[in-house]
């Protein structure tokens, strides 16, 4: 036979409080005197009684959920974070609802399940966000963060790497090993970054009377396999490619190997994210690293403060990163 629930009235009932007062007890930071959280706690004890987070929210009218709307799942690096991101979260005592969006742009039905669990705030990571979508959010108070990217067209705070500071060195570090005739092969060409990785790549080439090549990618391995193969084909090849992130370079190490090619010989490729496989000895990826630790603790911490402290007015947040040097580029001489 099923054992009967406990639930929080119960508690109050046996431990001569109210109900909400239950509820704040097994809310993180609340506050509750030691001696009421004492007797409350002892009660839940002998009762069996576990706090249930949604009933708590209704009654506190703070339910503790932050929303993670995510597209790439696939792509190491966002599984990665969205690890990351659940951890942290914990850790300051809120739970996740996680979002998969199969689209470029978050749907409605998906912005509903975030209003439907009355969620306090709302992560970004790679999908598209509409002004029309934020909107509706802010009028529900739900503040909302860009995670990775930004957006100049709809208001809202993000937390990004510097991609154009990032692509510019990583030009200028190819330029200073000798290779002439560089390609780039972009990400999703709506995003920011892909966008800030490609202007500063660019920028940087063409003050030094160098035109680089342009190739779409898409961020996938395949695509970057089949635009790999299309330069190959070229009367002049190029001889380093900067692909948009990590998956990017090494669907076009796999295509400039499976060509016959050597690299960094014949052909350099530098990666951007420093994703887990980019050091395993088949890869040796010379990489940019993405401070992803930093990134995830600045975006959970800006977060919570504007779900606190009320909106103000939203700004990009900028971090550095570093170039991880292998095997795929050659020494400096």
């Amino acid at each position: 036979m099923k054992k009967k629930s406990v639930n929080a009235m119960e508690v109050a009932r046996l431990a001569k409080v109210s109900q909400s007062t239950v509820s704040r007890v097994f809310t993180p930071g609340s506050n509750v005197s030691e001696k009421t959280k004492r007797k409350v706690l002892e009660v839940a004890r002998e009762l069996g009684y576990r706090p249930n987070a949604l009933a708590r929210g209704l009654i506190m009218n703070k339910t503790n959920i932050v929303g993670l709307a995510m597209r790439d799942i696939e792509n190491p690096f966002y599984h990665e974070v969205l690890g990351k991101f659940t951890k942290g979260l914990r850790d300051r005592g809120y739970h996740v609802l996680f979002v998969y969006t199969e689209n470029d742009e978050i749907q409605q039905e998906e912005i509903t399940q975030f209003l439907e669990y009355s969620v306090e705030g709302v992560i970004v990571t790679d999908a598209y966000l509409s002004s029309k979508v934020v909107s509706q959010l802010h009028e529900n108070n739900i503040p909302v963060i860009l995670f990775n990217r930004y957006s100049k067209d709809i208001p809202c705070y993000s937390v990004s790497c510097d991609n154009y500071a990032a692509a510019q060195q990583i030009a200028r570090y190819l330029h200073e090993q000798g290779y002439q005739n560089m390609a780039f092969i972009t990400g999703r060409e709506n995003t920011s970054t892909s966008q800030d990785r490609q202007r500063g790549f660019c920028d940087f080439l063409q003050g030094v009377g160098m035109a680089p090549i342009i190739e779409k990618g898409d961020f996938t391995y395949e695509k970057a396999y089949e635009a790999t193969l299309r330069m190959l084909a070229r009367e002049v090849r190029p001889d380093a490619i900067f692909g948009a992130n990590d998956i990017t370079a090494l669907g076009a190490l796999d295509a400039v190997k499976a060509k016959g090619l050597s690299v960094p010989d014949d052909i350099a490729i530098v990666g951007f994210d420093n994703i887990k496989m980019t050091s395993w000895p088949s890869h040796e990826l010379t990489t940019w690293e993405q401070p992803v630790d930093e990134m995830i603790e600045l975006t959970i911490d800006t977060l919570l403060n504007d779900m606190k402290m009320g909106s103000v007015e939203p700004a990009s947040k900028l971090v550095s990163g570093q170039l991880i040097e292998r095997r795929t580029t050659k020494k400096k001489i």
